[in-house]
């Protein structure tokens, strides 16, 4: 009965071993969390709802867009969203404003 740990995040190195709470990579010296590690893929919203691609958000908060004097009003509404990787992890299309990335601490998911 032996038990499989999982690979190195960083380097893929599968000679990982446990020290304490933590698994410690050999050959790159990273250390991370077992438990933290299967929630760092998940983008969540303002109050921690799970978002996925092709959802529907409402922005949370007056939104000043970088280089125009317009701005994106609380309650409007984003179908269809795209999640990327990145600081401003979602990829959308706002009526009225065109293609635009906005930070996930910004929306609220709409449950229908």
């Amino acid at each position: 009965m032996t038990m499989q740990l999982p690979p190195c995040p960083e380097c893929g190195s599968a000679f990982t071993y446990e020290l304490d709470a933590l698994m410690v990579c050999p050959e790159c010296g990273h250390e991370w969390s077992v438990a933290a590690a299967g929630e760092d893929d998940v983008i969540r919203d303002a109050v921690g709802n799970p978002l996925a691609d092709g959802d529907t958000v409402t922005v949370i908060k007056d939104l000043k867009l970088g280089g125009t004097s317009s701005t994106v009003k609380v309650g409007t509404k984003v179908r269809n969203i795209r999640l990327v990787a990145g600081d401003h992890d979602i990829d959308c299309k706002i009526p009225g404003v065109g293609q635009i990335g906005l930070k996930s601490q910004f929306v609220k998911k709409v449950t229908k």
